[in-house]
């Protein structure tokens, strides 16, 4: 029995979580604590407690992540800023990464930066990007982060503070930890005896060497790391284990106040008025102290030290009251200007109608310039459009300047008078907004996970933590080994008769409709008794215990006889062997275009599939009720409607005898959409056949087999281009390698057309997509369906082109973006086209120019090493369709709060949360989202496709809006009273607390979708030549996210899925046999991007002023958008290496297929060595 199995299943310790059952992944991380006694001094570790045999824990103290704190005691410092830094999304990982970094800090309570990412080399995260981890764990080392959050920008009308305050966090004393207990001080030998094995644990090595003498077939083991993976996964088994304790590894991780003015003296100098405005700003409210911070922005660019003297009185502002200072020079730090402004509006209290208005300007007279009748005309005006632009008209005829004015440049002046008044305007337009929510409205503000504290103490309940029913059992598949194959016969008599197995379940023990396929029948006679796949599901065992009911599984035994078989796109292709229909989208005329191109290329790449790896693997719990057919199901999905749905049908009941229920889940990413049904179809049959609970959780070497994953894609290409490099026609085809069903992979294919031409403007196009049957488990949903793969062969064309011509990349993408009003080739005219905006601010904030400048030198004095650039932008498509959302108010003023949607780690519930606390104008503390249930809002889509906030969101808004009006006549009668007067008054008066909501769109004719998510990244990369490994230098990214519900969500959204397209593009990689058999089954094999995989320069910024008329509170969908930007690491591999190439003589555009393997990037570079072995 293994540590981990213990603390879940024998004491009910849930916090440490089973990942990959083979010590890659880190979620089942814990602390042991070991006496040393040659040296007298206590070794704190981290381990893998999925691997550490119990038997070897003699004399150790085990410290689990519950152990060192909690929500209801008191948080550990470790726990706490991991939570509050925005660091845990899923939380699956989040135990073990808090286990990793106790441990160190256990061992150095002042670790260098160094030592924390060496803690985190065990630990993978699928949510997060890494990113906020670091930032959150850099607060316990010796630099303690001076610069704060300095790679993550958030980007408002002004520039946003951090996204979290680290004075906020808890202090750490390590002198306050858990104590080592003094009766494991001591060293003895240890024998256990089992049923299939013996443990034998020396206490010296003369102990040691005798026991290996007399048992020389023994297995010794220290770590367990690869005897553990191979009972785990092979099976097998040694009968005598011999377990020393000589670790001999280490751990090394880790003036005047005049009534309400503030007056300066004339000697006083402007640097000690900047100390004391700044001191003022943390003391004094914020709406005082704005012309402080007005002032202090002017003074970072005013002059030198020597010129800041001045004589000033400043005022302290009312809450009605704001102001904006200017200034636009030559150079920032010149101290001349060629215009500067200051600017104050005062409203009426409570409104935003115009008060007092004043307007003045330097640079437009030989002294100050007041725009008098521009302020008169706009009095007792309400802020908005239309004072704007009569604002703007009337400064235009006001501040006009003779055109022989000293310092010239008189039409650019008189312009920066109406720039500098729009900057003011958007800056108070802002303000009036974030006041006008109160204090209580967190809409728009980076609001902590709600689940993070309770994610990062291991007291998040997660479906496999449900606890133990009494007469539980647990269920383990029996899966094909071939690939495409007719089943002759199946005996499963061995695996009966084997200790604690209760039954074996196939296809004649489904009472319904075998709907999904989902068991075979012992006969081999039914529709399912043809396996299409390695993977395919033949039936299952039932037993006491998870180990006995897979010991069972692997003795039932199955005569196939082969079929032929399809596993790759090639081979579908030869074959012919496509699902049907065959998509097409043209636009224009395509032979026209090609006839009027002055260049015309054709390629070629193939994009491979990825897995989902949601750290949390699929995981079913079936509870029969024992009457009517009722049956409750708690599931890690994302599709609890379609889950209750096909249970029903294989149970041969009403849907409304069956319960889905989802608390949350450890990542789903697409992959719980659709394929979580194939486990708990066969769970629920299990359960009604026993009547009894059945539980299953697969390992991950089963999830990765049976479930699918993105699917492969090859793209074939025609493209015409005129010498400029502008795309004139493009002739493309798709093909996806679906697997053995359809799935979901027209619409994927579909999705992959909708975005064939990205974010470029190309007038003649056809796209053509072809689904291709093959004998692989069937591929899925995965974060971008399909967008990805579409967008990642136009990026090949259009750096084809580039080469082609000799021009730069990224003169060639902006010549053909698109722009305001211009139409896709699917007929949808482009609004609120923020593109441009997204490019020039990347290539501003990246500093593109000077990185190319020096990335150009770099590769003229470096022969092997090779650095490339790309700026990449992305266009996603956003639809909609429908969602249900149900309120309750209880009588002391509670809000439960329900909806369609299912909680990730993308922080739908808390945007929710968010979305009602506005609508309703109480706090987020009154509001509580429990879980997810078919019981409660019935028949909702699957959370997928990044809409999930919109949809779900306007239903909330529905339902609470629906509330506030039955609430509205107590509220009249009684204004002054509190939400609970309200509410009980409402209550005593018999008034309807609950309220369904429901939000349907309807599509516009013509509109395949209802908005577009912009952004664009810039990327750095350094490729070795001679070996083909790269690193990743700096990453910027601009995303048009509109206003933002929630910028730490939405951030770290962006960084998640762009850390996911990195291994999408650049790392990972499935390998199947010739016979379909999947060779990369676990982190072992498979690799996703860890902690050290962070660009060493990651900067995301929201684009400001961009609102989304067309969603919940003006936002936009962040989940899937951002995951295509990681491209530009592909394309800046892809340009390091034609820098290589070119040193080789060797020029033009070539092939590079994704992912950007080390592999791949060093037979790409082209130099004598490779021709050597060609």
């Amino acid at each position: 029995m293994t540590l981990l199995t213990y603390l879940r299943r024998k004491l009910g310790l849930t916090g440490t979580k089973l990942g990959c059952a083979e010590g890659g992944c880190g979620a089942c991380t814990v602390m042991l604590s070991r006496y040393q006694t040659h040296t007298q001094q206590l070794l704190h570790y981290a381990v893998n407690a999925c691997l550490a045999p119990l038997c070897s824990l003699h004399l150790v103290a085990v410290t689990t992540v519950e152990g060192i704190g909690s929500v209801a005691r008191k948080l550990h410092p470790v726990q706490e800023r991991i939570a509050r830094s925005h660091g845990s999304q899923c939380g699956f990982c989040t135990p073990g990464i808090v286990m990793s970094m106790y441990a160190l800090l256990r061992n150095n309570a002042t670790p260098k930066m160094a030592d924390v990412e060496e803690a985190f080399h065990g630990n993978l995260c699928r949510c997060t990007g890494y990113r906020p981890i670091l930032e959150g764990y850099k607060t316990f080392t010796t630099l303690m982060f001076r610069i704060f959050n300095v790679n993550c920008v958030f980007v408002s009308v002004q520039e946003s503070p951090s996204l979290f305050n680290a004075a906020d966090f808890a202090p750490f004393d390590p002198t306050q930890e858990i104590i080592f207990p003094p009766e494991l001080m001591g060293s003895a030998s240890l024998r256990f005896h089992g049923d299939r094995a013996t443990w034998l644990q020396p206490a010296s090595l003369d102990e040691f060497l005798r026991l290996k003498w007399k048992h020389p077939d023994a297995r010794v083991v220290v770590g367990n790391t690869e005897v553990g993976q191979s009972v785990a996964h092979k099976r097998t088994n040694a009968h005598i284990h011999t377990h020393t304790q000589t670790h001999t590894h280490t751990h090394v991780c880790f003036t005047i106040f005049v009534g309400t003015r503030v007056v300066f003296g004339a000697a006083c100098t402007l640097s000690h008025m900047g100390a004391v405005l700044r001191q003022e700003v943390e003391t004094r409210p914020p709406h005082q102290t704005q012309v402080f911070l007005a002032v202090l922005e002017q003074l970072r660019w005013f002059a030198g030290l020597q010129i800041r003297n001045v004589a000033v009185s400043l005022p302290l502002l009312t809450s009605t009251q704001f102001v904006s200072a200017f200034k636009q020079s030559p150079r920032r730090e010149d101290d001349i200007s060629t215009v500067t402004a200051a600017m104050s509006v005062t409203f009426a209290p409570g409104t935003a109608v115009v008060e007092d208005l004043r307007l003045s300007y330097g640079g437009m007279a030989a002294v100050t310039a007041l725009a008098g009748k521009t302020a008169a005309r706009l009095l007792g005006r309400r802020w908005g459009e239309e004072l704007l632009q009569d604002a703007c008209s009337s400064l235009a005829e006001e501040m006009t300047l003779d055109p022989s004015a000293p310092g010239g440049m008189v039409t650019y002046r008189r312009t920066l008078t109406l720039s500098l008044f729009y900057k003011f305007y958007l800056t108070v337009l802002h303000k009036l907004r974030e006041q006008g929510r109160g204090q209580d409205d967190v809409v728009g503000r980076p609001m902590m996970h709600l689940s993070a504290l309770k994610q990062a103490t291991g007291e998040a309940v997660y479906c496999d933590d449900v606890p133990l029913y009494e007469n539980e059992l647990y269920l383990a598949l029996v899966t094909s080994s071939k690939a495409h194959a007719h089943i002759l016969s199946i005996d499963s008599s061995v695996a009966e008769a084997m200790p604690g197995v209760a039954c074996c379940v196939f296809a004649e023990d489904i009472p319904g409709s075998n709907v999904c396929l989902c068991l075979s029948d012992q006969s081999g006679a039914s529709l399912s008794s043809t396996v299409t796949c390695v993977g395919h599901i033949i039936g299952a065992v039932v037993a006491d215990t998870q180990l006995a009911a897979q010991r069972a599984a692997k003795a039932v035994r199955i005569q196939y006889e082969e079929l032929p078989h399809i596993i790759t796109i090639q081979e579908a292709i030869a074959a012919q062997s496509f699902y049907q229909p065959i998509r097409t989208i043209e636009s224009g005329d395509l032979e026209a275009g090609f006839k009027q191109a002055d260049h015309i290329l054709e390629g070629e790449m193939h994009i491979g599939g990825q897995e989902h790896f949601y750290l949390e693997t699929n995981v079913t719990l079936a509870v029969p009720k024992g009457e009517d057919g009722e049956m409750e199901l708690f599931v890690s999905t994302q599709s609890a409607s379609k889950t209750q749905l096909l249970v029903a049908k294989v149970l041969g009941v009403p849907a409304n005898r069956v319960v889905v229920r989802v608390k949350r889940m450890g990542g789903g990413f697409g992959g719980k959409e659709t394929r979580t049904t194939v486990l708990s179809t066969v769970v629920a049959v299990a359960a009604n056949k026993l009547k009894r609970p059945v539980r299953c959780m697969l390992d991950r070497d089963e999830d990765m087999l049976v479930t699918g994953g993105r699917h492969p894609f090859y793209g074939k290409y025609k493209v015409g281009f005129l010498n400029s490099g502008k795309v004139v026609a493009l002739d493309v085809s798709y093909y996806s390698n679906a697997g053995n069903s359809m799935d979901l992979s027209l619409s994927i294919v579909e999705r992959a057309l909708f975005h064939m031409e990205n974010s470029y403007s190309v007038a003649n196009v056809r796209g053509r997509g072809f689904v291709c049957r093959t004998n692989l488990p069937s591929n899925t949903a995965f974060r971008g369906f399909g967008g990805p793969q579409g967008m990642m062969v136009t990026e090949s064309w259009m750096t084809d082109v580039a080469q082609s011509l000799g021009r730069p990349a990224e003169e060639v993408r902006r010549l053909n973006l698109y722009v305001e009003g211009e139409s896709t080739p699917y007929n949808q005219i482009l609004d609120q086209l923020t593109l441009d905006r997204c490019w020039d601010q990347c290539l501003q904030r990246s500093g593109y120019q000077q990185r190319r400048a020096a990335a150009d030198l770099y590769n003229r004095q470096n022969r092997w090493t090779k650095r490339g650039l790309a700026i990449v932008p992305t266009k996603f498509g956003i639809s909609f369709t429908a969602a249900g959302a149900l309120v309750h108010i209880y009588t002391d003023g509670s809000v439960l709060l329900t909806h369609g949607g299912t909680e990730m780690g993308q922080g739908l519930h808390t945007k929710m949360v968010q979305v009602a606390s506005r609508v309703l104008g109480i706090p987020c503390s009154k509001i509580h989202i429990s879980e997810t249930s078919t019981n409660t809002v019935p028949n909702t889509s699957p959370t997928a496709a990044s809409a999930s906030s919109d949809l779900n969101g306007a239903a909330v808004v529905n339902a609470c809006q629906t509330l506030l009006q039955r609430l509205a006549p107590y509220k009249t009668l009684n204004p002054k009273g509190s939400w609970e007067d309200w509410v009980k008054a409402a209550y005593f008066d018999r008034v309807n607390l609950s309220a369904n909501g429901f939000y349907n769109f309807d599509t516009n004719s013509g509109r395949a979708f209802n908005y577009f998510t912009y952004g664009v990244a810039c990327s750095e990369v350094e490729i070795d030549c001679l070996t083909g490994a790269h690193k990743n230098l700096s990453t910027t990214i601009v995303m048009d996210v509109g206003h933002s519900l929630n910028p730490a969500i939405d951030i770290g959204q962006v960084e998640g899925a762009f850390m996911q397209g990195l291994g999408l593009f650049t790392l990972e990689e499935l390998h199947y046999s010739p016979r379909g058999v999947l060779l990369t089954r676990g982190p072992g094999s498979y690799k996703i991007p860890a902690f050290g995989d962070i660009p060493t320069q990651l900067t995301v910024s929201l684009l400001r002023d961009a609102p989304n008329d067309k969603a919940i509170f003006a936002s936009k969908a962040v989940g899937e958008p951002p995951l295509f930007l990681a491209a530009s690491v592909f394309y800046a591999i892809k340009d390091a290496i034609s820098a290589a190439r070119v040193e080789s003589g060797v020029s033009g555009p070539f092939r590079l297929d994704s992912p950007a393997s080390a592999e791949r990037i060093r037979t790409a570079c082209c130099d004598r060595f490779t021709k050597l072995v060609q």
